[in-house]
This record gives structure tokens, C-alpha cells and sequence, in this order.
């Protein structure tokens, strides 16, 4: 028995529909993330996904970001949503809840440019109160996976040249930093633990034929406590699923865990 758990930018949950739909049906997985739904909870699509066999679990926001929770089967039980520390923040970028014994979060970290900037300075504060969170988890020793969309470029061989974008706020030292003071706190990159020698993408920019060029790079990680690291079976990145019409510009990214 094992249990796969993904995360998927869907850059858009109406407009996408068909996509998430048909990903979910082929691959089936039992956990998904879903970050960038650009829906209010109002008008979030709960009857096609819970029509596809799974429980939803969303925190909205109209036209930008937006979190979700997806789970085959049952429905995920909310634990928290939102980061604590910036009571006036108001950006719909963290969900977490319980569910088949994990605790999983669905994450849409900032962005963060133009840097510098307030945005910027916006994306480390947001970095910061993660891994705040992070810690209490891990001192809790709850099974947990941080899933999703950190616009975080963490190494050179995660984009297709070394020396593109580096003066974006995704490839920034101080970006990189925050991304491996959380690792070093005990969590598994679980792609990069199956893919070492990097080459593996998750991204691909609709613009100047990012696709068709395969200029690409990985943003979407999944983090794993120790606990769940030690199960750890694989973890891939559905490629193809870039390629459909009318796809996200962000691609599935999953890691198989043993029951």
C-alpha cells in the first residue's frame, strides 16, 4: 500500500477544469495541492470536484492566489489556514489539514517581484513566517508534507541555463537562502532526493515559446518531514500534462509514500 501525494498550480480552477479533471482521472492520486485558483470561495467549482471522487478543501481569493486541499475519497480536515504573524496579511496562500495520517499544507508562496522591493520583502517575511510554522510541526513531530508553488528556483541545474533570470526574485541569494534554512531545519526535498543532478523541471513561461524550448525551471517542491522521508518510494514530475491544450503553465509534481 502507498499513497500518492501531489501538487499542482493550476493557474486558474475554472479555466482548467478540463485539465485537473483529466489529470485526476489518469493518474488518480490520493492527495493534491492546488495553488493559484484565482477563484472566491463563492464561485469555487466544488461540484465538478467532488463529481471527479474527491473531498475539497479551498481557501479562495477572487482573481489571484488561492489554496486547496484535494482528497480521493474523503474529505481533509482543516487544521489552518493563513500564516501567523502578519494578522493584516490577507493573500489566500496557505491551507493545511489532516488527512490519511498526513498533515499536508497546499502553498503558494509570493512571487515577489519586482525586487527589490516591497514585494519582495513581502515573498522573505512570507518565508519567514513558513518556516516559523514549519518548526512547530516538526517539534510536533507530525508527519507532514509542504506541498506546492514556491517560486523558489533552488539551484543553478534547476533552470534550463545557469544564467537566466538572475535578477529575478526567484533566483535571488536571499531567496535561495530562506528555501535552505528550511531544509536545514530537517525537511526532504523529495524531487531533488530522486533527481540530484537536477535537469527537471515543473515550469514552462507561456511567453517566447518557454515550452516548445524547453526553457523551463523547477518551482514546485514537495517538502517532507523526517517521518515521511523514510517512506519516501519516488517522486516525478508529470511532464507530458504541460503539453495539452490549454494547459497551466505549471505541470503535476508528485511523491509516492508508503501507507
Amino acid at each position: 500500500m502507498s499513497l500518492k501525494i501531489a501538487t499542482f498550480n493550476i493557474n486558474g480552477i475554472k479555466a482548467r477544469m478540463p485539465r485537473l479533471i483529466e489529470w485526476l482521472e489518469e493518474t488518480q492520486p490520493d492527495v493534491v495541492c492546488c495553488q493559484e485558483l484565482k477563484s472566491s470561495d463563492e464561485t469555487m467549482p466544488t461540484k465538478e470536484i467532488e463529481a471527479a471522487g474527491y473531498g475539497f478543501l479551498y481557501h479562495g481569493q477572487k482573481g489571484f492566489n488561492g489554496v486547496a486541499i484535494l482528497a480521493k475519497g474523503t474529505q481533509p480536515v482543516e487544521v489552518q489556514r493563513g500564516l501567523a504573524d502578519e494578522p493584516e496579511d490577507e493573500q489566500s496562500r496557505y491551507l493545511e489539514a489532516d488527512v490519511f495520517g498526513l498533515r499536508v499544507a497546499s502553498i503558494y508562496l509570493p512571487n515577489g517581484n519586482p525586487q527589490p522591493g516591497p514585494k519582495f520583502d513581502y515573498k522573505l517575511r512570507w518565508m519567514k513566517r513558513l518556516r516559523g510554522r514549519a518548526q512547530q510541526l516538526l517539534a510536533q513531530e507530525i508527519p507532514t508534507i509542504l506541498a506546492g508553488d514556491y517560486n523558489v528556483i533552488p539551484h543553478a541545474d534547476d533552470i534550463w541555463s545557469p544564467t537566466a533570470m538572475l535578477d529575478d526574485a526567484l533566483r535571488q541569494p536571499e531567496s535561495r537562502d530562506a528555501y535552505f534554512r528550511l531544509l536545514g531545519d530537517g525537511w526532504t526535498d523529495a524531487i531533488r532526493s530522486r533527481h540530484p543532478a537536477g535537469g527537471v523541471w515543473t515550469f514552462w513561461d507561456y511567453q517566447a515559446g518557454g515550452w516548445q524550448r524547453d526553457h523551463g525551471f523547477r518551482i514546485d517542491h514537495l517538502l517532507l518531514s523526517p517521518s515521511v522521508a523514510d517512506r519516501l518510494i519516488d517522486a516525478q514530475v508529470d511532464r507530458d500534462y504541460r503539453g495539452r491544450e490549454k494547459a497551466s503553465d505549471h505541470t503535476p509534481v508528485w511523491a509516492e509514500i508508503s501507507a
